[in-house]
């Protein structure tokens, strides 16, 4: 798909600033209600924040399965590795 770009300006808003979303580019980016805003590499990244809500709490499951031990490969047996997984990957 090819990107849309729309040149816009800042807008004061009180003492900041901010900048209007035409629909046309919320509909392609299907960001609703919600959204999550963070610099990254010198830019602003907008993110529509449903697909955070879906991984809450996995960082602290991921803890607690190390602590418990249950982050073990189960089927072992059925899992073949060749030369280069063993001299390429990290684990």
């Amino acid at each position: 798909m090819k990107e849309k770009v729309i040149h816009s300006r800042l807008i004061k808003i009180g003492n900041s600033q901010g900048v209007r979303l035409p629909q046309t580019l919320l509909k392609m980016s299907g960001i609703k209600d919600e959204i999550a805003i963070f610099t990254e590499n010198g830019q602003i990244i907008i993110r529509g924040e449903e697909s955070q809500k879906n991984r809450i709490g996995w960082e602290k499951s991921f803890q607690e399965m190390t602590e418990e031990n249950h982050d073990q490969i189960l089927d072992k047996e059925t899992i073949s590795t060749s030369s280069w997984d063993e001299l390429e990957w990290e684990w």
